[in-house]
């Protein structure tokens, strides 16, 4: 009787083993399944950097969700976007923009360290989001691929599109592809359009005044849009007017 209680236990362990050795292979697979959903779309975000290094993208991440927002109150809504070449951008704009964004530009690698420390401090300080440090690159892989949610994983996600971008690209493609896709006001998207839409006029021909207006609407682009007369929008076109010719752009 006491062989029986001893093979019975016996039996219950092993069971309880091999069920520990199944859930570890499960959770195995599992993550293997997912270090290769990673590492397929890493490549899928690649293949895009690596095809719109000599191809303009149509679309990005940031433009379809904003005509999804559009269309969900009027069915028929559309963008207004009109890539313009890089050549026949006015030098005032590009460098209103350098000057506004992202002063290290052509120095940097993808990311300004001091930049995002001292926003960092700045954060801390005000007790909460207030400034930001991410530069032009950074803000071109966000609004390419990405959503304006602020997490970890979504900013180790702009990290890595970043540094594609900037091992792909040159340095004028970069600022060339940023110019022509970032949001400008309600439904406008791209410095030709922004130029149409605020001053009747192609971005060839923008003045500095009004290239320091588009540049310092960056940040809030469809609140200025309703608020043009806004004083701190104003006061940052101002200071921008002084420092814009100092950037360098490529």
């Amino acid at each position: 009787m006491q062989k029986k209680k001893t093979s019975t236990r016996k039996t219950a362990h092993n069971n309880i083993g091999y069920s520990g050795i199944s859930i570890g292979r499960w959770f195995l697979k599992l993550s293997l399944l997912a270090i290769y959903v990673i590492f397929v779309y890493q490549l899928w975000l690649l293949f895009h950097v690596l095809y719109w290094k000599h191809n303009n993208p149509q679309s990005t991440a940031f433009m379809e969700r904003q005509l999804e927002i559009l269309r969900a109150d009027h069915a028929g809504a559309t963008l207004h976007h009109q890539w313009i070449p890089y050549q026949h951008i006015s030098d005032e704009i590009k460098r209103a923009v350098v000057a506004a964004e992202d002063s290290q530009f052509l120095q940097h690698s993808g990311f300004d360290y001091d930049a995002i420390w001292n926003a960092f401090q700045k954060n801390l300080a005000q007790g909460g989001i207030t400034a930001g440090g991410s530069t032009i690159s950074q803000q071109l892989a966000k609004n390419l691929f990405l959503s304006d949610n602020k997490s970890f994983l979504r900013k180790a996600q702009e990290a890595m599109i970043t540094v594609m971008l900037e091992q792909v690209m040159s340095k004028q493609r970069i600022l060339e592809i940023y110019l022509n896709v970032i949001e400008w006001g309600n439904g406008v998207f791209g410095v030709e359009a922004a130029a149409q839409h605020y001053f009747s006029r192609s971005a060839t021909t923008l003045a500095p005044h009004q290239a320091a207006l588009l540049a310092a609407m960056i940040p809030r682009p469809r609140y200025y849009d309703d608020n043009r007369d806004s004083l701190h929008l104003l006061k940052k076109r101002d200071i921008l007017l002084k420092r814009a010719h100092s950037a360098k752009i490529p």
